[in-house]
């Protein structure tokens, strides 16, 4: 598996920048954020270190922007984009799937043949209804992904944290039985998801089994970390703001149980991009903060890799 980040963290870097600092840290792989330019609604969203109508129009940008990966011996493992194209608001809708599918352009034209993103959730709908509407949005996004020959990952994060995304959240692919349901909508083998680790300590370590259950269609993969309060929780309920008894922690810093984890990704034989989402506050506010992050993710994935090795050979460092 190749180590990389989340290129949006670095939301005060441009490209060559943010591709410096992967580079220097050792990192194999990027997933770049890629979001059409405007004012961001949400924190994390409207960073765009590569600009995907440019590289349509304009083949020195394109041009430079492979030679500039290549110089670093950085890859870049996916072009990122997370609207939500089940929007109610159709202007809003539209606006999401046509920046989705130059994207989808955009890594076919760059030969990187990825793209992660959201399936989108109408929140004020039910499961059933939103479904209706997947069956509209998305056969063309699809077909173009299978023309193009591009994979296209869908996040399993909820987007369910606070009163703004109440009740059902803004992503409808969050749960093994979800997943069944759109992957019968969209049969196709340029379709699948990416793996986020965190919905995973929710509940007991039977929710590591739909990394078995769904190992072909796993493209993509996430490491984050979610912190729950006992506490809080009891006082709130399940039923509650997600965000009232729980917090998004780096990898290590939370409830998931790495070794499982990863242990589980080795079994299924994924050798692909796994990329660390930092969205910890306590590693934001500045430029330092975000690089000390990084640092300490290369050295829980190490100890993590050694851990798996050792349980491999029975227990012992070294080989009986």
């Amino acid at each position: 598996m190749k180590l990389g980040f989340v290129s949006a963290i670095l939301d005060q870097s441009n490209y060559e920048e943010m591709m410096d600092i992967a580079s220097d840290l050792g990192f194999e792989c990027v997933e770049v954020a890629c979001w059409p330019q405007g004012k961001a609604e949400r924190r994390y969203a409207g960073v765009s270190h590569i600009d995907a109508e440019r590289v349509l129009e304009d083949e020195a940008y394109a041009k430079h922007i492979l030679d500039y990966a290549a110089e670093k011996n950085v890859e870049i493992s996916s072009l990122a984009y997370y609207p939500n194209t089940l929007d109610p608001d159709l202007e809003k809708r539209q606006a999401a799937v046509d920046h989705l599918m130059a994207l989808i352009k955009a890594s076919a034209k760059l030969g990187i043949n990825m793209v992660t993103s959201f399936i989108g959730r109408d929140q004020s709908k039910t499961v059933e209804e939103n479904l209706e509407i997947v069956k509209e949005v998305w056969p063309p996004i699809i077909k173009l992904a299978e023309e193009q020959g591009v994979k296209v990952a869908i996040e399993n994060c909820p987007m369910l944290f606070g009163a703004d995304q109440w009740p059902g959240g803004q992503n409808l692919m969050t749960t093994p039985a979800n997943w069944k349901k759109v992957f019968e909508i969209l049969p196709s083998d340029n379709f699948g998801y990416q793996l986020r680790s965190f919905p995973f300590c929710m509940a007991d370590d039977r929710l590591h089994q739909p990394i078995y259950e769904f190992k072909d269609k796993i493209f993509h993969v996430h490491y984050k970390d979610i912190k729950v309060y006992p506490d809080k929780l009891q006082e709130v309920g399940i039923m509650g703001y997600p965000l009232d008894f729980m917090s998004p922690k780096l990898p290590g810093y939370g409830d998931v149980d790495w070794g499982k984890y990863v242990s589980a990704l080795t079994d299924i034989g994924y050798d692909g991009y796994t990329c660390i989402e930092v969205e910890d506050k306590f590693f934001e506010g500045s430029q330092k903060k975000v690089l000390d992050s990084f640092k300490t993710q290369q050295t829980l994935h190490d100890t993590v890799c050694y851990l798996i090795i050792i349980k491999a050979n029975g227990g012992s460092e070294y080989e009986s």
